[in-house]
């Protein structure tokens, strides 16, 4: 199996706390790998890592494409808490889109082909009845699903979803589950979850912090 991310020798701290201590990984390319562990063991300090939102004391993360190391790769992020205000008035199409931000030029408007990507991850994530209506009528399943359609949209190489069942009903847990392992034949996916039981039925790999 190709590698996609190596992390060697991996220690990141707060101040004087260490968060996480000499961790060593490697994901593959259509890995679906679980993170996993009590609160305050280092879950989403290990995500930040793997993003490069946080920088490790020591160690090093390399990211791959075709056996080359590379300096970036297209990642989706489903953070664990949205900072979307509901009460906003943006559509679900609007907020799928924004997940292209990185892709245009800032004031200019969005091209028919990334309005087609929108198109797509909405119909990926089964919102096309939805696609026209305001964030503030639906309900938590339902955002979440929006929000995985925006981690989606660019075709990234990874997604990361930070215990994305906060806040949603079982139903739609196993939904999601459903899209994921469709979305998996194309992309590694990475998931956090204090939920031990369920990722060892939904993962290929786990890692318990």
């Amino acid at each position: 199996m190709a590698t996609i991310i190596q992390l060697q020798h991996i220690t990141a701290s707060y101040g004087d706390i260490t968060a996480i201590r000499d961790i060593n990984l490697e994901i593959d390319h259509n890995d679906f790998l679980a993170i996993t562990g009590p609160n305050g063991c280092g879950k989403t300090t290990l995500v930040n890592v793997i993003l490069r939102l946080k920088t490790p004391d020591e160690g090093r993360v390399t990211y791959f494409k075709d056996e080359e190391e590379v300096a970036k790769l297209n990642m989706g992020y489903l953070p664990q808490y949205s900072d979307i205000d509901k009460n906003f008035p943006i559509s679900v199409s609007e907020v799928v889109l924004s997940g292209l931000k990185s892709k245009y030029t800032f004031g200019l408007h969005y091209t028919q082909s990334q309005k087609e990507l929108a198109r797509e991850a909405i119909e990926t994530m089964e919102l096309s009845q939805m696609a026209d209506r305001a964030i503030g009528t639906l309900s938590g399943g339902q955002l979440q699903r929006v929000l995985l359609a925006r981690a989606i949209v660019s075709k990234p190489e990874v997604i990361i979803l930070d215990e994305p069942n906060t806040y949603v009903d079982r139903l739609f847990q196993d939904d999601m589950y459903r899209m994921l392992h469709q979305l998996n034949d194309n992309c590694a996916i990475i998931i956090v979850s204090h939920d031990i039981e369920r990722m060892k039925k939904e993962s290929k790999h786990i890692i318990q912090l």
